[in-house]
């Protein structure tokens, strides 16, 4: 009877240490899972606010351009296609030819 009790307090025991590791590895690959997605979403908004903080740049250059008359000037022209006196506008139509790099 002793050694019947004995395998099966083994038994029990080994059952509820293979239960007791299963949970932890179970939370441990959930753990992992959310870090992998949580990394993911860090790394796409870190490159928005790079892709954004190139947009701001390229914007506060122009208004600095803008907000000097001299800047200011070449830009009206050339939207409303206006010239200086002795200045003429040439339009191109078509594309450009490519150089072949050999």
């Amino acid at each position: 009877m002793k050694p019947i009790l004995r395998v099966i307090y083994r038994g029990i025991a080994a059952a509820t240490v293979v239960a007791v590791l299963s949970m932890v590895a179970v939370q441990y690959a959930r753990i992992v899972h959310r870090n992998v997605v949580l990394a993911h979403a860090l790394w796409t908004v870190q490159n928005d606010i790079g892709r954004l903080q190139a947009e701001r740049d390229r914007r506060d250059a122009t208004i600095g351009r803008l907000e000097d008359p001299q800047g200011a000037i070449p830009e009206i022209h050339d939207r409303l296609h206006l010239t200086f006196p002795n200045e003429s506008i040439i339009y191109l139509k078509g594309k450009l030819p490519q150089s072949s790099a050999q």
